[in-house]
């Protein structure tokens, strides 16, 4: 089966991309992930000044899954370029940068100063759970904003990542689309809270995390099929509970164009490998000859 795919402005060798934050800079883990079998992998979020994150506990895991709220820790724009700027091409995939700020003036910052380096792509960082305040993905029209400033300083191609709790996603995904975001991500980790009934204290330092894992993955479907036929125009990359084959045929089949793998790269950093022979097998056992045929192409009761 043909893989290759088309994004937006860009042509994907692959449908997999490898998730932001769960592969750094992406560079620094060429050693232990295959990259040659994605068709993008999107680095740690980088905001305009340095944030340390948020104190520990900032990692739990629950049934389905697990929480975090690391609170996007990054050492700021000029330092991440200054030790990753110059290995962006050491790897054998096309990198795409993250930003993400407390204000949209600081996301503009971030976008015009990451795209001097060899980034192919940036993704906009509109719903991490975890920051203080609301996500601004969780607001159309501040989410419009963000992408407009960011659209206004690059002419890389650009993303934004949407959060799960929005109601309704497809107007933030419509919102998006019209400030000029070439494709959407759908979608990030869902909001959670979990507690140890031993010492009576949240698992997280800050409560509040971001859920991921398998269980998020029947809602990130939702939003999938709810931003596909509401905003048709846009093309969507599918994120949340993939860790197989069958997953990334789930979410083509929801209308997705890509998928981006994130939890599941820290039990299984080579699991690009058993997925792409699945999606192969699967396209042989059903006659399928372009993996882009399977886009949208449920089968309705």
């Amino acid at each position: 089966m043909n893989l290759a795919v088309t994004l937006g402005p860009l042509s994907l060798r692959s449908p997999l991309i490898a998730a932001s934050g769960t592969v750094g800079s992406v560079v620094e883990f060429s050693d232990s992930i295959d990259y040659s079998l994605y068709g993008a992998a999107v680095a740690k979020s980088v905001s305009p000044e340095p944030w340390t994150g948020r104190e520990p506990p900032r990692l739990a895991p629950v049934a389905g899954g697990m929480l975090n709220g690391i609170g996007i820790q990054n050492p700021g724009i000029q330092a991440w370029i200054d030790a990753f700027g110059s290995r962006l091409t050491s790897v054998p995939v096309p990198i795409w940068g993250s930003v993400v700020a407390h204000d949209i003036d600081g996301f503009a910052h971030v976008a015009s100063v990451i795209s001097r380096t060899d980034l192919a792509a940036i993704e906009i960082n509109l719903s991490c759970p975890n920051l203080d305040g609301a996500p601004f993905g969780l607001d159309a029209t501040l989410s419009k904003s963000v992408v407009e400033a960011v659209r206004s300083v690059t002419d890389l191609p650009i993303g934004a990542k949407l959060s799960p709790d929005a109601q309704p996603i497809a107007a933030v995904a419509a919102a998006c689309a019209e400030a000029g975001a070439d494709w959407v991500v759908v979608s990030n980790t869902a909001m959670g809270v979990g507690f140890d009934p031993v010492t009576r204290k949240p698992l997280l330092s800050g409560v509040v995390g971001g859920y991921s894992g398998d269980a998020l993955r029947p809602i990130s479907l939702r939003c999938v099929v709810e931003v596909a036929r509401d905003v048709p125009g846009i093309p969507i990359i599918g994120c949340g509970g993939i860790s197989g084959a069958d997953h990334v045929v789930e979410y083509l089949l929801a209308g997705a164009t890509a998928v981006a793998i994130g939890t599941a790269h820290l039990a299984r950093p080579r699991i690009a490998k058993s997925v792409t022979k699945g999606l192969h097998r699967y396209g042989h056992t059903h006659g399928i000859a372009r993996i882009g045929d399977l886009v949208g192409a449920y089968e309705p009761w």
